[in-house]
């Protein structure tokens, strides 16, 4: 491991692979896309960054002072947007999985485990990838249930069946057990751990020419801990230590000198000590109504953290869209009031083309967050500080990480900031792949 670490820290060692063996064996490039959930920008330029293995490939490779993520500034928008080239007003993905909005008019809530035709309305690179006849793989990737054309899996929900479990469970990584209750009674770095073994066990048995790869345990430890703090820094090192057993084991495999990385996030983080219940203040002002326990109403609020995306029932738009964005617009904590019109220009979708875009969309100030509560306080103090994304993508707090290195990238690449519907094109330049729907320029200044 050191040796590779010692390797990578040098800017010589793609600059090799231009001897003639390599040259072609780089006919048949390979990309394992690997996100750091979380992970905010500005830690890379922090002395006290724990991450040796990112700082190796940041200084062989190419690196961005940050990478602009797309609005909302959550996980399963922008991993979207990051194998897409898209944001949000074309993908319409717009949470952690699809907003459900009940017949019955009761509280909207997120669904995760839906296929992903029924959710991502956008090319990717991995059908794209299939189409031409090359291998895929992902772990733990999101947005990407039921996804049609992927050679090898390992979920976020793995299931038993499939054959990368199998392979786990047969060669003692894993029992039968720990796979059908993979998210109970386990915690966020135990879950990293397996999803680094199963990425190593593709890479090493299947050799992919597409991984995509997601890191989650840095995401759950900041929105506990906030971010910067003494445990967000051991959880980017934990990160780092599953990125070096990635790179070792595309070592071992002889796939080092055809393969390009590109360690990223989704959205970077900021501190909040206040939350804003915005359907508590639906209900008091008698938009929603608790009847045999169970609240319903024609306003809906879904928190997003630092944004809420608020849902009106058709028939009474017209008539509340104005009285509610100057009410809201009143309630400390908050920054700003959106109509969807108004959102479309921030990159969401237009709720003619989409329910999943919200009639309101409203931001907090910094130091606030929003909740989903219908009961209880409208705002509530947090005893210790606690972190959140989901704010504004002009937000310095939400900028995201991009670093590329390997055999298509050029040595000793410094980039100011970077939106990352660059990334999707880059891929699919590298790769030869067609994204046509994807507008934004690939990142040629990087490349060999």
């Amino acid at each position: 491991m050191l040796k590779t670490l010692l390797l990578l820290s040098s800017p010589l060692l793609f600059i090799q692979s231009a001897s003639p063996v390599i040259a072609q064996a780089a006919k048949e490039p390979i990309v394992i896309v690997i996100t750091v959930d979380g992970f905010p920008a500005r830690a890379l330029q922090d002395p006290r960054l724990p991450m040796p293995t990112l700082r190796a490939l940041a200084a062989s490779g190419a690196v961005a002072s940050g990478m602009k993520p797309i609005n909302p500034t959550v996980t399963w928008p922008n991993h979207t947007a990051l194998i897409t080239g898209v944001n949000a007003s074309e993908h319409y993905v717009m949470a952690n999985g699809l907003i459900d909005l009940p017949a019955d008019h009761s509280q909207p809530h997120v669904l995760p485990w839906v296929d992903k035709d029924k959710l991502v309305h956008a090319r990717t690179l991995y059908e794209a990838a299939t189409e031409k006849g090359m291998t895929t793989a992902q772990v733990d990737w999101v947005a990407i249930y039921g996804a049609k054309g992927l050679n090898w899996i390992f979920g976020e929900k793995p299931d038993v069946h499939d054959s990368i479990p199998q392979e786990l469970i047969a060669n003692g990584t894993v029992t039968r057990e720990q796979i059908e209750h993979f998210g109970e009674n386990s915690s966020p770095a135990w879950r990293d751990q397996i999803f680094t073994d199963a990425a190593i066990d593709i890479i090493e048995r299947h050799q992919p020419r597409l991984l995509l790869m997601h890191l989650l345990q840095s995401d759950s430890i900041q929105h506990e801990y906030a971010p910067l703090t003494k445990a967000a820094f051991t959880a980017y090192a934990y990160a780092d230590s599953c990125i070096a057993r990635i790179i070792e084991a595309t070592r071992k495999a002889g796939l080092l000198d055809r393969t390009t990385f590109f360690i990223l996030s989704d959205h970077g983080f900021d501190a909040y000590t206040h939350v804003l219940n915005l359907n508590v203040a639906f209900a008091q002002k008698g938009y929603l109504h608790k009847q045999n326990g169970k609240w319903t109403g024609d306003v809906w609020g879904n928190s997003e953290g630092g944004a809420d995306e608020v849902y009106i029932a058709p028939n009474r738009r017209a008539e509340l869209i104005p009285v509610l964005k100057s009410y809201l617009a009143s309630l400390p904590g908050v920054e700003h009031v959106y109509t969807n019109e108004e959102a479309q220009a921030l990159g969401l979708p237009s709720d003619k083309n989409t329910d999943q875009a919200p009639q309101l969309y409203v931001t907090a100030v910094r130091g606030y967050s929003f909740g989903n509560d219908v009961e209880g306080p409208l705002t509530t103090d947090t005893n210790e500080p606690k972190g959140a994304h989901g704010y504004l993508n002009s937000n310095y707090e939400m900028q995201a990480l991009f670093v590329a290195s390997g055999a298509a990238i050029r040595p000793g690449v410094k980039l100011d900031a970077i939106p990352n519907l660059r990334v999707a094109p880059t891929i699919a330049q590298i790769l030869g792949l067609s994204l046509p729907d994807a507008k934004q320029p690939a990142l040629n200044e990087i490349l060999r």
